[in-house]
């Protein structure tokens, strides 16, 4: 049995795990674990009330021996809070450094955008670099080490915009949307969005199983046609009339990241353009800055893309 087939069949049992928590969500799971794979963070954002928390509750509780924590982000949360602080041992008669709750595999950063811009920038550097850097000493946080967080696009009351800097740490950013069908609506007034408590949910698989497959996502070669064809893609959004700021170099290397989870999430050893085209919308939208004749106009990132990747000359073969 080939190393894809066998990442293929983890793949779905965390799928089958994650779905029978959060009801009639099949693409969305499936992104969010392509993404969790492809060790990117991950932005949720929608409306209140849609399972978002619970989403990214059921993928850590999915994952055993998996450290998790959460953050709660509020207007008076500190940087401190987030990334740790200097404490001074009376009985050492020195100063040593308490870990803040960034030190985990996954952090949940509930509401991400209700905390201030400064309290937002203390996950800057740990989100592209994996460290923390406190009074000039860097410090590892644990491997993998991945952001889930949450925010909601309507509410604007006590809210502070994610800067471009921040949108672009994350890999993916997605939408969980309302019930697809009567049906499901009618069976989640029955039952609640979820079938039942987050605590309750059994683990599929171990950390070091988390990280094999991350290893085995980044070790997948990818053709130069494929590398070509998403460079491509990146340069047509910086060209494109109604966009202002295209996709930079690290929104194409997060492309070319997820492409490659997708891939061996559908048993394949190898990158399609297929693969690309499926991933390009969540991992490109949020990096893209639409002009003002474009917003008034309500074009959105999502038909940008749609028209990059309909015209975009396609690699044949492999």
């Amino acid at each position: 049995m080939s190393d894809a087939i066998i990442f293929q069949r983890q793949f779905e049992a965390l799928c089958a795990n994650v779905e029978d928590f959060i009801r009639g969500k099949s693409e969305v799971v499936r992104l969010a674990l392509v993404c969790l794979l492809a060790e990117g963070h991950l932005l949720i954002e929608d409306v209140p009330g849609v399972a978002k928390t619970s989403l990214a509750k059921a993928i850590s509780r999915s994952i055993a021996g998996a450290e998790v924590k959460r953050i709660q982000f509020t207007p008076d949360l500190l940087p401190s809070d987030v990334t740790g602080v200097q404490v001074y041992d009376q009985g050492r008669a020195k100063f040593e450094f308490r870990q803040g709750p960034v030190f985990t595999n996954i952090l949940l950063a509930d509401e991400i955008n209700r905390a201030s811009p400064k309290t937002q920038s203390a996950l800057l550097e740990v989100m592209a670099e994996r460290q923390v850097t406190v009074d000039g000493r860097p410090t590892p946080v644990p491997q993998p080490f991945l952001c889930i967080a949450t925010q909601n696009p309507i509410e604007h009351h006590g809210t502070y915009a994610l800067p471009e800097a921040q949108l672009d740490r994350f890999m993916m950013r997605i939408g969980i949307g309302y019930p697809d069908d009567l049906a499901d609506e009618v069976s989640i007034l029955e039952y609640g969005v979820t079938r039942r408590r987050a605590e309750e949910l059994q683990s599929v698989m171990e950390v070091d199983d988390l990280r094999q497959m991350i290893r085995a996502v980044r070790e997948q070669q990818v053709a130069d046609s494929i590398r070509e064809y998403i460079a491509v893609l990146a340069r047509a959004t910086r060209t494109h009339p109604d966009v202002e700021l295209g996709v930079s170099p690290r929104g194409g290397m997060a492309l070319v990241a997820a492409a490659q989870a997708y891939a061996m999430s559908a048993g394949r050893s190898f990158v399609t353009a297929d693969d690309v085209k499926a991933v390009a919308s969540p991992v490109l939208n949020h990096r893209l800055l639409l002009t003002p004749e474009a917003r008034i106009q309500q074009r959105t990132p999502e038909s940008i893309l749609a028209d990059v990747t309909g015209t975009a000359p396609v690699p044949v073969g492999r």
